[in-house]
């Protein structure tokens, strides 16, 4: 790290301007609801309660989702720095989000409504989706997949990735999804990491109008790797793909004899249960594998989409993430289906064939929320307000911005050319090792361009020194989380020595610091100004 870190980062944010919410926001907003059901109007005495009552906030939470086994023990910290949530319950994530659906009118409607590279369209509905989770099931089962063995994923957005997910999570197997532009060399790693008994690929797929050969690249990583059995291809582009006789079976022949009324019921998975491994990036040495569990992960990511984003039944919602990537995990699979939200899943590039791609998607399926990354606003901006502007964007109710900060001038741009001038900009921060947005603004908050404003209910959050001491206002240091929160990563795995050493760095803190925060503290409003890494 820098020697000069705090001098470097000791300014304040200079934006001025307040944007605050309609009333008709803050009346009918779901964290409204929920502050009205503890006797609280006012969101910063709220606020205040729940940093007290964390456990009471997170019981409620937990008990919206469905449990095998309710726990006995909402929080348990015996063992610094592990931790436990949910003691002793018993949960699947998939049942939360399809099979408890089954049983409402939820399953009759879209799940998903999906587009590709090249314009072709699917909708699936949350039934439809049961299905075809079921029956992949059922083929890993057939493959030998069962609760606690690793399986890749490595795939294009198409929705047999999300099915995939699905059906291994079912099954209490452990997924690691690999971003489908990873080369073969960081599929390798990831592998052999996990040990990952199986992977389940694509043929190829086309990406900004560039074909992607994924199986050829899937074959080369699995090559130098000891522990695969089964490959299974999604035959995606209908590509003459070389196929390995007894290792490698085509997504469709494995299904070709399953019914679509078979039903494999969930593992049921202590909440502590691994869920999924997610590699970071890997840019500073090897691959770390951030651990996500069932219980405390499921509830996390359910009540942040809940309140974040406002989740109201007939919203089309659309995040434009890879599911490759944690975001992808948190609020384009899980949060959302565990909501009963229709989502768009969008394989293609913002600006291909024309850098109005995005706008026409949103156009076209009547997306009502938007969650997207300040890079690709900003490499929109530069096309110009017309390519928007040709497009009905008027269903849009609320935007969202994720994956990095968000300076002020694309903030800006995005309200007023996306948002009208009047929608609301959720600026989320968190991380692969948070699991869930950590801090954000909900729609009943003011908002204020290229600030993330305040942390979540429950939330401590606080800017400190090299010696955990708060810093003053206005002054640079590191971002801090002073307790542990349902969702937050449990461990590296295979590696437990070195996520003891997250507390090392900064003790008395929470938040893993493999990846420290710079960030300024200006009027009780956070700003995430940079990010370094000591991985």
């Amino acid at each position: 790290m820098s020697n000069n870190l705090f001098e470097d980062t000791d300014s304040i944010l200079s934006e001025e301007r307040i944007f605050p919410p309609t009333q008709e926001m803050v009346e009918n907003a779901n964290i409204t609801a929920y502050m009205k059901s503890k006797g609280f109007d006012d969101y910063e005495a709220f606020y205040k309660w729940s940093l007290d009552n964390r456990y009471e906030f997170w019981d409620d939470l937990a008990k919206e989702l469905h449990w095998f086994e309710p726990w006995q023990k909402t929080f348990e910290w015996t063992d610094k720095p592990f931790f436990k949530w949910f003691v002793g319950g018993k949960t699947n994530i998939v049942y939360n989000c399809l099979d408890r659906h089954m049983e409402t009118d939820v399953r009759h409607k879209v799940a998903f409504h999906w587009e590709g590279d090249d314009g072709e369209t699917r909708s699936m509905t949350y039934e439809q989706l049961y299905v075809e989770t079921n029956r992949l099931a059922k083929g890993l089962q057939k493959l030998g997949i069962k609760k606690g063995d690793r399986v890749a994923i490595y795939m294009p957005a198409v929705l047999e990735q999300v099915i995939a997910v699905l059906a291994v999570a079912r099954l209490g197997a452990v997924h690691t999804v690999v971003f489908g532009g990873f080369a073969a060399s960081a599929l390798r790693d990831r592998i052999i990491d996990a040990e990952a008994k199986m992977v389940i690929t694509a043929d190829g797929n086309y990406r900004g109008g560039k074909l992607i050969k994924l199986k050829q690249i899937c074959d080369e990583a699995v090559a130098e790797t000891p522990t695969i059995e089964h490959v299974v291809v999604f035959n995606r582009q209908k590509l003459d793909a070389p196929m390995q006789e007894g290792r490698d079976v085509y997504w469709h022949d494995l299904l070709a004899d399953i019914p679509a009324d078979t039903v494999v019921p969930c593992e049921p998975m202590d909440s502590e249960d691994l869920l999924y491994i997610l590699y970071t990036s890997g840019s500073t040495g090897k691959p770390k594998g951030v651990v996500h569990v069932q219980g405390g992960y499921s509830v996390g990511a359910y009540a942040t989409t809940k309140f974040v984003f406002d989740i109201k039944d007939d919203d089309i919602y659309w995040c434009t993430a890879d599911v490759g990537w944690v975001t992808g995990h948190s609020y384009i699979i899980y949060g959302p289906l565990m909501t009963g939200v229709t989502s768009v899943l969008f394989e293609g590039t913002p600006a291909y064939p024309n850098p109005d791609r995005w706008w026409s998607v949103a156009e076209r399926f009547k997306v009502t929320i938007l969650y997207t990354s300040p890079t690709g606003i900003r490499g929109l901006m530069r096309f110009g307000e017309e390519w928007p502007a040709k497009h009905d964007l008027s269903h849009l109710r609320l935007l969202g911005s994720v994956g990095e900060p968000i300076n002020p001038e694309a903030w800006m741009w995005y309200r007023h050319n996306i948002g009208r001038d009047t929608l609301p900009i959720m600026d989320t921060w968190w991380q692969t090792e948070t699991g869930s947005i950590m801090i954000s603004p909900t729609i009943i908050q003011p908002l204020k361009p290229g600030s993330a404003t305040r942390p979540m209910p429950t939330i401590e959050a606080d800017v400190v020194d090299k010696n955990s001491k708060s810093v003053g206002l206005g002054k640079g240091g590191f971002l801090v989380i002073r307790h542990p929160w349902p969702s937050q990563m449990r461990t590296i795995y295979g590696d437990p020595n070195r996520y003891r050493t997250y507390w090392e760095t900064l003790p008395m803190c929470t938040l893993p610091v493999t990846r420290p925060r710079l960030i300024s503290k200006a009027l009780s409003v956070f700003r995430v100004v940079s990010m370094m890494s000591s991985r």
